[in-house]
Order: C-alpha cells, then sequence, then structure tokens
C-alpha cells in the first residue's frame, strides 16, 4: 500500500514557472519507478516524465522535453517535476504516479495521487 500526496499546483502567468512535488508514504520498500501524467479539459491522461529509482534514467513527453524536469529524492520518498517555460497548453490536472518496477515507465502505474491543477495563463 503506497499513498501519493501532492502539492505545488496553481496559476502561474505564460513563460513563468512552477514546481510540483509528490511525497509518498507507506510501503516503499520496493524499489518503484515515480512519473508524471496531466489531464487537460477534454483530453485523454497523457504521460509527461518518468524517474527510475536510482534517478539514471529519465524519460519525458516531446512536448514538454527542455521545459521540465523530474528529479527525486529517496531519502525524503519525493518525486517533483519543475515546470519551466510553461505555455497555455500545459494547463492541467497534473498527477504523481509509482510502480512497483523500472520497465515499461510510460504504463501500468500502481499508485496515484489526487491530481492537482496547474493553470497557465496568457
Amino acid at each position: 500500500q503506497v499513498q501519493l500526496e501532492e502539492s505545488g499546483g496553481g496559476l502561474v502567468q505564460a513563460g513563468g514557472s512552477l514546481r510540483l512535488s509528490c511525497a509518498a508514504s507507506g510501503r516503499t520498500f520496493r524499489s518503484y519507478a515515480m512519473g508524471w501524467f496531466r489531464q487537460a479539459p477534454g483530453k485523454e491522461r497523457e504521460f509527461v516524465a518518468v524517474i527510475t529509482w536510482s534517478g539514471s534514467i529519465t524519460s519525458y513527453a516531446d512536448s514538454v522535453k527542455g521545459r521540465f524536469t523530474i528529479s527525486r529524492d529517496n531519502a525524503k520518498n519525493t518525486v517533483y517535476l519543475q515546470m519551466n517555460s510553461l505555455k497555455p497548453e500545459d494547463t492541467a490536472v497534473y498527477y504523481c504516479a509509482a510502480k512497483d518496477d523500472n520497465i515499461r515507465l510510460r504504463v501500468e502505474y500502481d499508485y496515484w495521487g489526487q491530481g492537482t491543477q496547474v493553470t497557465v495563463s496568457s
């Protein structure tokens, strides 16, 4: 059983930055990967970024490459998403997620946070 608790969402102007945080609690002894997904109004949830347990591998959706950075602090069981150069099209509910393995990093996540709203104004 793993619980994910998010923070850091909010309203920001285009070109601005936000940093999302997600802390994992519960049974965190597994070496799981953690990722971020987002769901914009009227659209399906999409993959944003993922990081393996060691942090040695990261992967990003093409739409956020060069602007977003995922990182993690295993001592705090926390994953971060630094979002720079935000665009209105980044507006979405952002979800953190975790999985019990480090393969197929864009699918089949086992645990999900509650979601946090990110709104980017023009």
